[in-house]
């Protein structure tokens, strides 16, 4: 999910417009201010209001008088900015997608909490040293204009067809977490490294060019500008709202079966927060049981709770569009220590 980094208007008097924050200089912030800071990956927050964020921070900040300052950008995008912030901190709460919440955390921008809450969250989706838990869940996967194709792809290698020219993308790995993913899902899907490059490098015949942002590629597809591109099944669920051509799937490699991998918003404390007590404060109230049986109704996700079984319309949707997808589970360890030789490798075989 990625979208370049912006200040986010008030919405309805309740999220503060997120001024840009230099990494340098200003003013020391007070720590009793009522205010805390989220930098965020996009997919959370609704075009008109209505998402998870808009519900979870309204209700947030009804409680305990502290307002929500909120800033999003691409997984990677954000973090970045948190590394160049570092000498003087400006954000409290940092929520990005694997394995860019790995990369914070090895790069020494968050800090030891386990809210409240966490002990109901699976050892899979949070860190064992306490640095961050996941408060959404989700998984890769793709989009296709329901309009313009009479059935769903199924397979990677139809995107190779010529009929596919100029109407397929995908965001930018290494800038965005789902464009990332893209990569990761193909040498899981191939078998490795090489092949799923070999068949990336293939796909530039028919890709329109690199995009910052997953978010913005599902008007394009919904509209018919292009016909196949990348996402994540929280924010392509959420967006099917307003946008009806949308239709989800998972490519499989030819004689394979689809597949995807968990994909969650992973929340953490950052390190020297200006404002560490509002953003415990909030860590906590995301992981309420209140909070997370919003997941699914408001926000097309998936809860992060494991004591938490959703069953309205959005939840059995979602368990729908799942059916007969298989899981993996990507080393995320391992996809940190190598991800910029994955990055590296292909904007070799793309020319990227």
């Amino acid at each position: 999910m990625s979208r370049a980094l912006k200040p986010i208007a008030a919405v309805g008097g309740v999220l503060v417009l997120a001024v840009y924050l230099t990494a340098c200089g200003g003013a020391t912030a007070d720590p009793h201010a009522k205010v805390v800071t989220v930098y965020s990956a996009d997919g959370l927050k609704g075009e008109s209001g209505d998402g998870w964020y808009d519900k979870v921070f309204k209700d947030f900040e009804k409680q305990t008088g502290i307002k929500v300052e909120y800033v999003e950008g691409g997984s990677g995008e954000i973090v970045q900015r948190a590394v160049r912030e570092k000498a003087n901190t400006q954000a409290d709460v940092l929520v990005t997608l694997p394995p860019f919440i790995q990369q914070a955390d090895a790069k020494g921008l968050l800090d030891r909490y386990a809210p409240k809450g966490a002990d109901t969250v699976a050892a899979s989706d949070k860190s064992a040293e306490d640095t961050w838990t996941s408060v959404v869940n989700n998984y890769a996967g793709f989009i296709y204009n329901k309009k313009q194709l009479k059935t769903a792809p199924t397979t990677w290698e139809q995107l190779l067809d010529g009929s596919y020219r100029g109407k397929v993308q995908y965001s930018t790995p290494g800038v965005a977490g789902d464009g990332t993913a893209v990569v990761i899902k193909a040498i899981h899907d191939f078998g490795g490294k090489e092949a799923a490059l070999d068949y990336l490098k293939k796909l530039q015949s028919n890709n329109v060019g690199p995009s910052s942002s997953t978010s913005k590629l599902a008007p394009k597809v919904d509209k018919g500008e292009i016909h196949v591109a990348n996402g994540d099944v929280q924010m392509n669920y959420a967006q099917s709202r307003s946008m009806p051509n949308l239709g989800i799937w998972f490519p499989a490699k030819r004689g394979g079966k689809p597949t995807t991998f968990p994909l969650p918003y992973a929340a953490g404390l950052v390190k020297n927060a200006p404002h560490e007590g509002n953003a415990k404060k909030l860590l906590d109230f995301m992981l309420t049981e209140a909070a997370q049986k919003q997941v699914s109704g408001i926000g097309g996700g998936f809860s992060a709770r494991t004591d938490i079984k959703a069953t309205d319309a959005n939840a059995r949707a979602l368990a729908e569009i799942m059916k007969g997808v298989q899981i993996f589970h990507p080393d995320w360890k391992d996809i940190d220590d190598h991800l910029d030789a994955y990055i590296d490798g292909w904007k070799s075989a793309t020319g990227s």
